[in-house]
């Protein structure tokens, strides 16, 4: 609903909404920019005056100049001893507020001409006057210790171009040079005035540009010379009582100004603030640029005028927009109104009530006529509801029936699936089995009998090899105890076990000895730490059998090094007294989603180097001893740090052997 009010709001107030601010933003840049038009103008009239000041300071200073030379005062002075002369260009320059007066004649003067064109003009008859800048020798050879007047620290600006210099020692002068011939007497009058700290000087520029606050006001109007690019004379101010000679003008004013000759009208930076300002390049007597006269004024009041009037503008429109749209929406009230109300509907509709009803007063209008088509479709959709719910709440019953046998019948063809896997598989073994118990047990017939013929054969000569004879002779049955041990796991049911008492401890050595060879082979170490426990009940020969599989299977986990920890102790499980073996070893473990299937039948983690029977073989007899076999990886610091396979046996004479526990592995 209030997409259709926004519509019809902005139909109503599209010439206000678009237009209007299109002709406004059209007439403010007009404005703006006739706006500084009317500054840029404004600092060129500015930096005109301030020109025109220069030029009849200049000019003045050349006509009083001349006009000395022509006094009879100058003839008489010149007819004085040298003191008399000396005293007379004091009183002169005093009074003509110059800073050097002197005369120069003769090979000097033609030598002052070669090196100046004011002095080479009036050496040939005509007075002239120029802006010239003189070295600090130069300056030091006049009196008045110029030199020091004229030296001025640098200071770090901002936007100015990088520069190594850290002083400005050289003068900007006002030098006028007049002809003279009078009474016999021939040379030049040479006067200037040194610009250099000349405040008086940009001050009264400064008043004559700025007389009205428009543009000028309390310290907003400004004036500057520049040698160079160096102020020497301004009255830009670096803090409240501290004017910013020695400072310099932005990298971008001096290319224009100094590098190619041109004027700028511009805003510029000016030392910590934006100026419009007017930059007109001094050229000395020689006609190449060596310094700006600059004025300029504030920008900033004149920015946040421009801002004012368009936040004031903006204003003046935020409110007629702010006044027009309340009044169309009350105008519109009587198309918003039902509209609202049946969107109010929808929504709760959407939300599943299928009772909610616009319930409007009849109206002969498009809108009251679809208000109440409206109600009627949703009669027919709350039936039509009601019917499907119950015809769904019925198939879902009966998909809940079928889904429950379905998973049942699933469940038992899961089972009986797992058992033919594993009956083929143990099918498969026992054919294995009898193979391999026919193929061993004849050669190893064959070496018993050779063993027996031997052992007859030495008779008495057979003590010094006795051991090693009995050494064969026990591996000879244990060959053929493994052998039937692989009968009995293919068909547990043909072989009934006897009851045995076996230590685990004594088990554990013998089998260290039984695979030192192994161990032999890689830098493994051993760590034992058996307890002394009462007898299982498992046949010496099995636990023997399981003993050495793990312990060859850490091996080969760990390669070429690593360390097995073995580890018995007495443990009670389900209230049955037993003891615990474990095996431990610093491999790479077995991986996650391996763990389930460790003592599967032909599970191996390297195909192609074994059978994969020794684990499922080993938990088979631990488990007819009425025992368990686990395994779970180590976790370190970093991970993985290792695998734990966990025996457990009952005590000999601790319940019935067949009384197997049972625990995921």
């Amino acid at each position: 609903m209030r997409t259709i009010r926004v519509r019809l709001l902005f139909l109503a107030l599209a010439p206000l909404v678009v237009l209007a601010p299109v002709l406004l933003l059209v007439g403010m840049a007009r404005w703006t920019a006739d706006y500084d038009r009317i500054l840029i103008a404004n600092v060129d009239s500015d930096l005109r005056i301030a020109e025109q000041y220069l030029a009849r300071i200049m000019g003045a200073t050349g006509e009083e100049l001349s006009a000395v030379a022509e006094s009879v005062d100058f003839a008489e002075a010149m007819a004085r001893e040298a003191a008399g002369r000396e005293a007379y260009f004091v009183r002169k320059k005093n009074d003509l507020n110059l800073d050097f007066l002197y005369f120069v004649s003769g090979p000097a003067a033609v030598a002052e001409g070669r090196a100046w064109p004011v002095v080479a003009r009036a050496l040939k008859g005509e007075a002239s006057t120029a802006i010239d800048i003189l070295s600090p020798e130069q300056l030091a050879a006049l009196p008045g210790n110029l030199h020091d007047r004229a030296r001025i620290e640098l200071r770090p600006t901002r936007a100015a171009v990088p520069s190594d210099r850290t002083v400005e020692d050289r003068g900007m002068v006002i030098h006028s040079a007049t002809p003279v011939d009078a009474g016999g007497t021939q040379g030049v009058l040479v006067g200037g005035v040194l610009l250099n700290r000349n405040l008086q000087f940009i001050d009264t520029i400064n008043r004559l540009v700025y007389l009205n606050a428009v543009t000028g006001g309390e310290r907003q109007g400004t004036a500057t010379l520049f040698l160079g690019d160096v102020r020497i004379s301004t009255n830009v101010r670096l803090f409240e009582d501290v004017r910013a000679l020695g400072t310099r003008v932005s990298a971008v004013v001096r290319e224009a100004v100094l590098d190619r000759g041109q004027t700028w009208l511009d805003r510029a930076f000016v030392v910590n603030d934006w100026y419009i300002s007017g930059y007109l390049p001094l050229r000395d007597s020689f006609g190449d640029p060596v310094g700006m006269l600059y004025v300029g004024f504030l920008e900033a009041p004149f920015s946040a005028a421009k801002r004012n009037a368009y936040l004031m503008m903006l204003a003046v429109f935020m409110l007629v927009l702010a006044l027009s749209a309340p009044l169309f929406l009350r105008l519109a009230k009587g198309v918003f109104a039902p509209l609202e109300k049946m969107t109010e509907t929808m929504q709760r509709v959407a939300h599943g009530d299928l009772s909610a009803r616009n319930d409007l007063p009849r109206s002969a209008d498009e809108i009251g006529q679809v208000a109440m088509h409206l109600d009627d479709l949703l009669d027919q959709v709350q039936d039509r509801d009601a019917k499907l719910r119950a015809w769904a709440e019925e198939l879902n019953n009966r998909v809940e029936a079928r889904t429950a046998e379905l998973k049942e019948a699933n469940s038992k063809l899961e089972d009986t699936w797992r058992q033919l896997v594993m009956s083929e598989k143990l099918a498969s073994i026992g054919e294995i089995s009898a193979g391999v118990a026919h193929e061993i047990n004849n050669p190893v017939a064959v070496i018993q009998g050779n063993l027996d013929v031997m052992r007859e054969v030495l008779g008495e000569h057979a003590a010094g090899v006795q051991t090693e004879i009995d050494l064969i002779d026990a591996q000879i049955g244990r060959i053929t105890s493994i052998v039937g041990k692989l009968l009995q796991f293919a068909r547990p049911d043909d072989h009934s076990g006897v009851a045995a008492q076996t230590e685990v401890r004594q088990v554990v050595r013998d089998c260290l000895v039984l695979v030192d060879h192994v161990l032999a082979t890689a830098d493994i170490d051993v760590v034992t730490k058996l307890e002394e426990t009462p007898p299982v009940a498992i046949p010496v020969g099995e636990l023997q059998q399981v003993v050495v599989n793990l312990l060859v299977n850490a091996v080969h986990a760990m390669e070429d090094s690593g360390t097995i920890c073995l580890i018995s102790a007495r443990e009670a499980r389900n209230g049955r007294s037993g003891v615990t073996l474990l095996v431990q070893d610093t491999g790479p473990g077995i991986p996650e989603t391996l763990l389930k299937t460790v003592f599967d039948p032909f599970f191996t983690t390297k195909p192609g180097e074994g059978t994969g029977l020794g684990l499922s073989i080993s938990q088979t007899l631990v488990q007819r001893a009425g025992g368990l076999i686990s395994y779970r990886n180590l976790t370190g610091p970093a991970g993985v740090a290792g695998a734990e396979f966990t025996v457990w046996l009952p005590l000999a004479g601790n319940g019935d052997r067949t009384d197997t526990l049972k625990e995921g592995n």
